[in-house]
């Protein structure tokens, strides 16, 4: 039996519509999964993403060829009756969504989970009312109706079981599959960046979508407060719809000799690894992967104590500074401090096993409801 008629162990719906942290997480999923020795089918709401080229050969690309959730039913339908995979992992909320419709439809018996990566009533919460009911009423009638839900952190697991009412033991909290040996691989690449090279200030780190999520206005003014009393360097890596506000900001501020937003970076990790700090400004998370990539490379950090993930990464404070969402003046202290007295080496990397690929990769297969498989790849 060939690959193209054999029937998947997983079948992967999701979304891969850049280069972001939830594609990252859902690749080294993905490849976990097959160097078990899985069929895996990866099936597509969109395709556009250069993650897609790093994929185990294990995994069958499916494209529905709809490049949008409210257009994807029936292709998604006719997937199930034709594959019928006894289990779907489910990336997102509007993916999870359409997947209990489709099944409804197809009236098959596969086993769906949804994982679920940020705080959605955060993310909701500057939508108009009218926009906010009409978002959280399906999720009220369609989250009972999944098996069962993975969130990436006890913030997301709680926020989840408010607004959709499902029963708390149908909520799990798996640490994402952060840690590879790929990521380590990456890192120990000589890093690009003239500024990374000379080493001759201390360069501060910041990567993500250039979004209002990842706040990086307060990253830019923390930056700025900063350098009355510290000389040093900030690179945001990143692409998205505030490049220009950035840009226009770090003129203003006129730091445009000590800030660089050099765009998206194939490999951020030999960024990561280089820099003496990291930091993490966003206005609300699931559980940020790149801090926990980060602190994987043992490189100092500081985070906003946004919701979720966070605060349960850094346990508290305990581990690194937490400060309040949008506080710059704060954010720039604790950017001083760590500069001015950085942690004990090994510290950051031991607060973050937990998050390695194949650990929580084990995690997600029990939930799926696979045969026990040793807990080694295959």
């Amino acid at each position: 039996m060939s690959r193209d008629t054999e029937l998947p162990d997983i079948a992967v719906l999701a979304s891969f519509s850049g280069e972001g942290g939830v594609e990252r997480m859902l690749l080294n999923l993905l490849n976990a999964f097959a160097e078990r020795g899985l069929l895996v089918d990866l099936v597509l709401i969109r395709s556009n993403s250069r993650h897609l080229d790093e994929i185990h050969p294990n995994v069958r690309r499916i494209d529905l060829g709809s490049r949008h959730t409210g257009t994807s039913l029936l292709p998604l339908v006719r997937y199930l009756k034709q594959h019928r995979p006894s289990r779907m992992l489910v990336a997102k909320d509007r993916a999870g969504r359409l997947a209990v419709r489709a099944r409804e439809l197809a009236g098959t018996d596969t086993r769906l989970v949804l994982r679920l990566g940020t705080n959605l009533s955060e993310a909701l919460s500057n939508k108009p009312a009218l926009l906010r009911w009409l978002r959280l009423r399906p999720i009220r009638r369609l989250y009972p109706k999944i098996d069962q839900i993975i969130a990436v952190s006890k913030g997301v697991a709680e926020d989840t079981q408010k607004i959709s009412g499902v029963a708390p033991e149908k909520i799990s909290v798996v640490r994402n599959p952060v840690i590879t040996s790929r990521l380590i691989q990456l890192a120990a690449e000589a890093p690009p960046h003239l500024w990374l090279k000379e080493k001759r200030f201390p360069v501060i780190l910041g990567a993500g979508r250039l979004t209002l999520q990842k706040d990086f206005v307060t990253l830019i003014s923390a930056f700025a407060e900063l350098s009355k009393r510290v000389q040093a360097r900030l690179i945001i890596l990143g692409e998205g719809d505030r490049r220009k506000e950035l840009l226009q900001l770090v003129e203003r501020l006129r730091l445009h000799d000590c800030v660089d937003l050099p765009g998206f970076i194939q490999n951020p990790y030999a960024y990561m690894a280089a820099a003496d700090l990291f930091v993490l400004s966003s206005r609300w998370e699931g559980s940020p992967n790149v801090l926990t990539e980060a602190m994987a490379l043992d490189t100092p950090v500081v985070s906003t104590d946004c919701p979720s993930g966070p605060g349960e990464i850094l346990e508290g404070g305990r581990i690194a500074p937490l400060v309040p969402v949008g506080k710059h003046e704060m954010l720039a202290a604790a950017m001083a401090g760590v500069l001015l007295n950085p942690p004990q080496p090994g510290s950051m990397k031991a607060a973050v096993k937990e998050y390695e690929a194949q650990r929580s990769a084990f995690r997600y297969l029990e939930i799926l409801g696979l045969p026990q498989l040793e807990d080694q790849p295959r």
